[in-house]
């Protein structure tokens, strides 16, 4: 087959022009590109030729084909013109806006780019191609990578037609874009974008959480928290912020995630037993959280007691006392206070805490416990019995019959009536005159059905009953239980009857009473008869007459009272250092005023009554005391000159100079050179001239 003749196509083309005949040229136009597909001038020419005999579309394809190879090559330009020649001849042609568009913005003119793009937008929105705009809006958006605002629009229309890559690609640079320019609230909404797009980008969460938290959000900072560290920095902020509820609920979080953190589990439990929601707080309260914080102990033993579970509660305290002896005082404040609700619980604690003090030998210490609570709970029996038992031990004797009257008035409401009697029996020896006693002593009768419980009464205050002995008699005088007794003496041998009288003639010695026969019984009644020959002697004293109820008191009531007052008040001051030990000022106090009131106990009771109201501040109170300490004879000279430099030093710091240097100079003359008074004495002494 000979070649083909372009050329001699070429020139038929052309006189078929000169001639008129547009389709003849068209024809051998055809066959040039058709043999030749990259001649692109054949190619354009037929292109028009297309277009001047009204057959656009098959113009328009040869002029796209050539623009399109341009473009390929890299000819912008030329194809940039082509694709502006299609336009011309059909506007709406989108493919040819949309090639222009990209060579334009290959070429830099991003304004005609956007222009081109838009164009197209309004096309599709016109015919209802929502999606079809779509897709060009993003384009357009991405068009210029400086034109944020129009990213983000973009990002958006890519997210609402499903194009998740395209969206989060430009989400996170447009955010890191952003960020550098310090736009920090634009950025934070371009990253929650993509992070709610993707919540497993790390590179969005981490930002976002950091600048939340910074931005004092906790709110918007807990939904993209991730592990139980940030979730921590997060009730820290909801602390800041105030929102205690939020707190707890952060907390709880991050214990159900690491259930091992017992820091938090223990904050979580104190929080609410603050609250008092301790069936809450039972959730992250336990052994292993406790550890070794004593408080936590008690707060789990208080859980446990109110739930019903005496043996771990009483040994949550028996824990809490062990890692911190200071704990008693809390512990009797809540043994006291389970008592409200249930006494059995409450007294499992209060003896817990008097065990502890027993180990070591502080009686008053178990008794305070044990007398608060009865208390407050005046009728339980075992506690009662408890009190009694630990002062009989250690010779808290006004506690015990205190302890004793509320036992018997136990007894007389539980109607066990011996016990009753047995104890108020022995509260009326000791106070025979103690009406409240008497009463007791006399229901416990009746209700042991006696006849004449009032004779029986008057028989116990008449000194001759046992019960109401003051002296002891000893009946084991001469006993030793440390050596065996002694065996008993062999009977005297039996002496011989004489054979004869003696011959001095005197007279002879009645014989010996004949032996006795076996099983007989020997009566010897010589002295029986002797008695009987004497005359009568004088009659045997009349008994006095018995003496009434109030005739005993008066001569009882003296002698007794002397005697429980002083102990009274010793034990009084025992308790105050103990209220004082355990940190119940005010209770101290009180027992301190009732030691003072005996001579004996006054020097160390006001002495230590006016440092505590000078420790709260409360100087008049304490110049008192000290002044009434002064008063009393002191226990060693140290104590007294230590007990005059306070209360001079106390009156100094109130302006009464004057007194001041005068319990000065009264220390000086009697101990010269003791601590800096003779300086005080000095200074004072100015004071005083220059007033």
């Amino acid at each position: 087959m000979p070649p083909f003749d372009r050329e001699g196509a070429l020139k038929s083309a052309e006189k078929a022009l000169k001639q008129g005949r547009i389709d003849v040229a068209i024809a051998e136009y055809v066959k040039v590109v058709e043999a030749q597909p990259r001649d692109w001038n054949s190619a354009n020419a037929l292109g028009d030729l297309f277009v001047r005999a009204n057959q656009l579309d098959k113009g328009l394809a040869q002029f796209t084909r050539i623009a399109d190879h341009l473009a390929e090559e890299g000819f912008y330009p030329k194809a940039a013109a082509l694709y502006k020649k299609i336009l011309k001849l059909r506007p709406e042609d989108e493919y040819a806006l949309l090639q222009s568009a990209d060579l334009a913005a290959k070429q830099g003119t991003l304004a005609d780019a956007k222009k081109l793009l838009q164009t197209v937008v309004e096309l599709r929105k016109k015919r209802g191609d929502k999606k079809g705009a779509a897709e060009v809006s993003i384009r357009l958006g991405t068009l210029d990578p400086d034109d944020l605002d129009a990213r983000l629009k973009a990002a958006k229309s890519a997210a609402e037609m499903g194009d998740t890559a395209t969206a989060l690609r430009e989400y996170r640079d447009v955010a890191a874009r952003l960020d550098k320019q310090d736009k920090g609230a634009e950025a934070l909404a371009a990253w929650q974008a993509a992070f709610d797009l993707d919540q497993s980008d790390d590179q969005a969460r981490t930002r976002l959480f950091a600048a939340y938290l910074a931005g004092g959000a906790p709110d918007q900072a807990r939904k993209v928290a991730r592990g139980s560290a940030e979730l921590k920095e997060v009730a820290q902020a909801y602390e800041k912020a105030g929102k205690g509820d939020a707190v707890l609920d952060v907390l709880s979080a991050v214990a159900e995630l690491d259930p091992s953190d017992l820091e938090v589990r223990a904050s979580l439990a104190l929080a609410y037993v603050s609250r008092g929601d301790l069936d809450r707080a039972r959730q992250f309260l336990s052994p292993e959280t406790a550890g070794a914080n004593a408080g936590l102990w008690l707060t789990l033993a208080e859980m446990e007691l109110r739930g019903g579970r005496a043996a771990e509660g009483r040994a949550a305290v028996v824990q809490a006392l062990t890692l911190d002896r200071d704990q008693a005082q809390n512990a009797v404040a809540l043994g006291c206070r389970l008592a409200e609700a249930n006494a059995e619980a409450g007294y499992l604690c209060i003896d817990a805490v008097a065990d502890a003090a027993l180990a070591e030998n502080d009686y008053a210490a178990a008794a305070v416990g044990l007398h608060e609570f009865t208390i407050r709970v005046r009728s339980h029996i075992v506690a009662l019995m408890r009190l009694v038992e630990i002062c009989v031990d250690g010779g808290l004797e006004s506690t015990m019959y205190e302890a004793q009257a509320q036992l018997a008035d136990a007894y007389l409401e539980e109607g066990r009536a011996l016990e009753a009697r047995i104890i108020s029996e022995d509260l009326v020896a000791r106070e025979p005159w103690n009406r409240a006693n008497l009463d007791r002593f006399r229901r416990a009768l009746v209700a042991l059905g006696e006849a004449d419980p009032d004779a029986i009464i008057a028989d116990r205050l008449s000194g001759d009953s046992p019960f109401m002995a003051t002296d002891k008699l000893d009946l084991n005088e001469g006993v030793s239980f440390d050596t065996p007794p002694p065996p008993p003496a062999p009977p005297p041998p039996l002496a011989a009857a004489p054979a004869a009288a003696p011959a001095s003639g005197k007279k002879k010695a009645p014989a010996p009473p004949p032996p006795a026969e076996e099983g007989a019984i020997e009566l010897d009644l010589t002295a029986a008869l002797a008695a009987a020959a004497e005359p009568p002697g004088p009659p045997p004293p009349t008994p006095p007459a018995p003496r009434s109820l109030d005739q005993v008191f008066r001569g009882l009531r003296d002698e007794a009272g002397r005697q429980s007052s002083e102990e009274g008040a010793a034990e009084q001051y025992r308790l105050a250092l103990t209220y004082h030990d355990m940190g119940m000022v005010d209770d101290a106090i009180k027992a301190l005023e009732a030691a003072a009131r005996s001579p004996r106990q006054r020097f160390d009771a006001a002495s230590m009554l006016g440092r505590l109201y000078l420790e709260r501040k409360e100087t008049p109170n304490a110049i008192e005391w000290l002044e009434r300490a002064a008063e009393a004879p002191a226990p060693t000279p140290d104590a007294g000159r230590a007990l005059l430099y306070d209360l001079a030093q106390t009156l100094e710091t109130t302006g009464e100079s004057a007194r001041a240097l005068a319990v000065f100079v009264e220390l000086e003359s009697e101990s010269g050179g003791y601590r800096d008074v003779a300086g005080c004495i000095d200074r004072l002494s100015k004071v005083q001239a220059r007033g």
